[in-house]
């Protein structure tokens, strides 16, 4: 699955009894997993090969979006929905700092536009929904020079990219954690 919250929860919750159970299908495919989960795998493996000085143009922070971090796991730990991100993040850059302990994995806010929420119509109701996130951000911003947050959800990357300027950000602000992988990738490196 990619970098959705909302398909990734379905994927998570319900995806065996749709298109499973996975023990009785070919073990040449592997049971469905999080775009993240597999480049964690590659970058775990060593297969391949992350300039991490390609994102030194930015300072970022990490948003749980709450499809994934209270209703889904990825890894074989506890917790993947969590650590698995960040690594990928650490991986990809040498600026990363998270936002205070009590704002981010399950105790994440909303991003304000999930939940039907993603209409320009609502947007009144969207830039306060994105309140809590924001005070959260600018404290980062604040304390460490955050310049980005990256997120893993569409709908949050697409609700930040609207509401952020309401709060005195950029809307490029808002980038993808595979945004970060695809900077720093070095292509042809590994055979």
């Amino acid at each position: 699955m990619g970098e959705c919250g909302h398909a990734w929860r379905v994927a998570y919750s319900f995806l065996n009894t749709l298109a499973g159970p996975f023990d009785f299908l070919d073990p040449n495919y592997p049971v469905p997993q999080h775009i993240l989960e597999f480049t964690h795998d590659l970058i775990q493996r060593d297969a391949i090969t992350l300039d991490k000085s390609a994102n030194d143009d930015m300072v970022l922070t990490y948003h749980d979006s709450c499809n994934v971090a209270r209703a889904s796991r990825m890894g074989p730990k506890p917790g993947g929905q969590f650590t698995i991100p960040r690594d990928v993040i650490r991986a990809s850059c040498n600026h990363f700092y998270d936002m205070p302990q009590d704002t981010i994995h399950d105790a994440t806010y909303c991003c304000g536009g999930g939940g039907g929420l993603l209409t320009d119509d609502l947007m009144e109701i969207r830039v306060k929904g994105a309140l809590p996130r924001m005070e959260a951000l600018k404290h980062v911003v604040d304390e460490h020079g955050v310049t980005h947050m990256a997120a893993i959800c569409a709908i949050c990357k697409s609700q930040f990219a609207k509401v952020m300027p309401y709060y005195g950000f950029t809307m490029d602000s808002i980038v993808s954690v595979h945004q970060l992988v695809s900077n720093a990738i070095v292509l042809g490196s590994k055979q």
